[in-house]
């Protein structure tokens, strides 16, 4: 009698996510400059019952954490990293603002990488549209 494949690390996920009852895991995604618009997609989200995480840092308001400009380049790539990680916990991804960046652009090839379904707060930035 053959024995199942091993579950990869994305089922077991998906299968601990299940076991402890986790309602839907949302991750935002959108340029910065869109905080506040981020702030209230948050709200609407975890109103309808549903986890949300999204971008901690602003970086393009001052702050001393990256007022070096090495020290800056460094914190972006681990908050990419970061972002990246919050990508694959998720169960969908929400864009939010009316404009798409590289990086942004870069986070929806990713999601849709690992099949994660992305929603748009303006379909028509929808890069694959």
């Amino acid at each position: 009698m053959p024995y199942p494949p091993p579950l990869t690390p994305e089922q077991k996920l998906a299968e601990a996510k299940q076991q402890l009852g986790l309602p839907r895991i949302i991750v935002i995604c959108g340029s910065t400059r869109f905080m506040t618009e981020m702030t209230e997609a948050d709200l609407r989200e975890t109103s309808a019952g549903r986890i949300v995480v999204k971008p901690g840092c602003d970086m393009k308001s001052p702050h001393q954490l990256w007022s070096v400009p090495a020290e800056a380049e460094a914190l972006k790539a681990r908050l990419d990293d970061l972002h990246r990680a919050k990508i694959r916990l998720a169960d969908e991804v929400l864009v939010v603002g009316p404009y798409i960046g590289d990086s942004t652009r870069a986070e929806i090839t990713y999601a849709r990488s690992l099949g994660k379904p992305v929603r748009f707060t303006h379909p028509d930035v929808d890069p694959d549209a």
